[in-house]
């Protein structure tokens, strides 16, 4: 007898074959290492890029309500200062992810007869944040100026500009001075989701835009405090009017439960930490680990702790990261539709957790997976 919902195993099925099915792992983290069907394997997959040192959770309050409820505890205030200031801007907000804050950063600014110019390789969260926005979306390509400053000419009311600083797939860094200049010549809106250079690069880790002196150029920062910062949570931090936007227009904000205070202390907790020890340590890992793979053959573009290895289809991704499986290395395949079809490949995360024998081991598996693979 037919079941109502047969065509979902249908589409299973087409997802199998495509070599695109994706099945949960269970695993255990320990600073540098992740175990897995009690197999204890090097974790290159981590975002807790400067590994800083485990701090003990106080649960004293699990949960409240809504922040406009009664869920805005004291900690948020601190917080949310120092975020601001650490960005030059004159506020912030916290949201309970980075991805709610891009939805809900975005569709609270930006509405329908308004134009966004949105880089074709930004984020999911910032792609999906756009649809909710009703505004035109102009997609130029990745990283290329002249397509920008093309498509900024269109005549609208309110132009924005919506770029990652660290592409998350590819490790490159977003061409922030350019997109500035154009930005100003156009009267547009920059918007940056630094979730990946915060904390990271520039100075004291202030993010992309201060590496590359643009800092006070962006209009609305965007970012995380799950990855650099290895808490949980996501923030945004732009001037007066534009959180208090936030706070009244934005859904992802407004009808969701607040983050627990003891989360919101752990982030506040590890801001205050000595990151930039962390930082240099993560520099260090980041050159030698590209440097060794370089060495060995990989073509390594990246500019980033994430560090790309371009297989191609889908298939043999999933037998490279097999074999570094069962050799003793963690780093999950990634395939459409996080990349485009055909490009898939191995996202390695370099973090500051890694030692110089962890690195040398990582790079003895990668020069076997080269001699088999490529």
């Amino acid at each position: 007898m037919r079941s109502k919902l047969d065509f979902v195993d249908t589409e299973l099925l087409k997802i199998k074959q495509d070599n695109l099915y994706r099945k949960l792992k269970f695993g255990k983290i320990q600073n540098e290492f992740i175990t897995i069907n009690g197999k204890k394997l090097l974790n290159l997959c981590s975002n807790d890029y400067l590994g800083l040192p485990i701090t003990k959770l106080q649960t004293n309050q699990l949960q409240s309500s809504s922040r406009l409820v009664s869920g805005n505890d004291e900690s948020y205030k601190k917080l949310e200062k120092d975020l601001a200031k650490h960005k030059s801007q004159q506020n912030s907000l916290i949201y309970p992810t980075g991805y709610m804050a891009n939805m809900g950063a975005i569709s609270a600014i930006v509405k329908k007869g308004d134009l966004i110019l949105s880089d074709e390789l930004n984020h999911a969260s910032i792609i999906e944040s756009c649809k909710l926005t009703d505004a035109k979306v102009s997609i130029y390509k990745h990283n290329d100026m002249q397509d920008l400053q093309k498509k900024s000419k269109q005549k609208v009311k309110n132009k924005f500009i919506i770029t990652e600083g660290i592409f998350s797939m590819d490790g490159d860094l977003s061409s922030l001075k350019q997109i500035t200049e154009i930005a100003d010549k156009a009267n547009a809106i920059t918007i940056v989701d630094d979730a990946h250079g915060d904390f990271v690069i520039g100075k004291d880790g202030k993010g992309t835009p201060n590496h590359f002196n643009v800092g006070k150029k962006i209009d609305l920062y965007i970012s995380s405090l799950s990855k650099g910062l290895g808490s949980f949570g996501g923030y945004v931090a732009a001037q007066n009017n534009v959180v208090d936007l936030c706070i009244n227009k934005s859904k992802s904000f407004i009808y969701t439960s607040a983050l627990p205070s003891f989360l919101v202390k752990h982030s506040l907790k590890r801001f205050e930490s000595n990151r930039e020890k962390q930082r240099k340590k993560l520099e260090k890992n980041t050159k030698s680990l590209s440097k060794g793979l370089r060495e060995i053959g990989f073509e390594i573009n990246s500019e980033s702790q994430i560090i790309p290895i371009i297989i191609g289809d889908e298939k043999s991704a999933m037998d490279f990261g097999k074999f570094l499986l069962e050799n003793g290395i963690f780093a999950q395949p990634i395939r459409y539709p996080t990349v485009p079809k055909n490009q898939a490949r191995l996202r390695i995360s370099v973090t500051a957790w890694l030692k110089d024998k962890d690195i040398e081991r990582a790079l003895e598996i990668f020069e076997k997976a080269y001699v088999k693979f490529c």
